[in-house]
């Protein structure tokens, strides 16, 4: 998988790919699928819910740079394989999935993996009452429209990952905050994933 799909989407960092060469993917993929878990499609979940491509994931690692010391915030944990991912890379990962089904599972999962520093928490990212701020945050799902309100949870140096537009055009565009807070965004490639749910109305962004 690393060298047919990872690489010839243009995934260079050694961190990252060394992330899959560790992480079993199949532990991650539901019973009817293992047989398919390393293949570069959407493996179904549960809950009409879907695993990303390995391609894009690796894509999305590289360009969020997730360093040793970062914490990351995830919104939508889907089967835990990405959460599990950016655990090996981070100090410490927080993921929201809205799903309890999911949620259990992919609490099983991390467990069957050995990831002991991330967590998972049943809630919507959309009205999640946390305050902490990240060094890194990954919407699982895509939004209609970007969404600013993510970015009250961002540190200053910070980076966030979103997947904006509808099927069939997405976009997954990456933000990031200076030092002093002031952001930029840049466009890095066409995909199309799962909507985030339950995504209220939110004001637009132009890019």
């Amino acid at each position: 998988m690393t060298t047919q799909q990872v690489r010839a989407w243009s995934v260079l960092a050694p961190d990252v790919l060394d992330v899959f060469e560790r992480l079993p993917r199949e532990r991650f993929v539901p019973e009817p699928w293992r047989g398919a878990a390393y293949g570069d499609f959407p493996v179904p979940l549960d809950d009409g819910q879907h695993m990303w491509r390995p391609s894009v994931a690796g894509r999305v690692l590289q360009a969020l740079t997730v360093r040793p010391t970062d914490q990351v915030l995830e919104i939508g944990t889907g089967s835990g394989y990405l959460t599990a991912a950016l655990a090996l890379l981070a100090s410490q990962v927080h993921s929201l999935e809205i799903r309890p089904r999911l949620a259990t599972q992919a609490r099983a999962n991390l467990q069957a993996a050995g990831i002991a520093n991330a967590e998972i928490e049943e809630a919507d990212g959309f009205h999640w009452a946390g305050s902490p701020r990240f060094d890194v945050i990954v919407l699982g799902g895509s939004l209609p429209t970007y969404d600013s309100r993510f970015e009250a949870w961002l540190k200053p140096g910070g980076r966030l990952l979103a997947v904006t537009g509808e099927e069939p055009v997405m976009e997954a565009v990456l933000v990031r905050l200076d030092a002093a807070g002031k952001r930029s965004s840049q466009g890095l490639f066409e995909t199309v994933i799962d909507p985030l749910a339950h995504p209220t109305a939110a004001p637009q962004f132009d890019f």
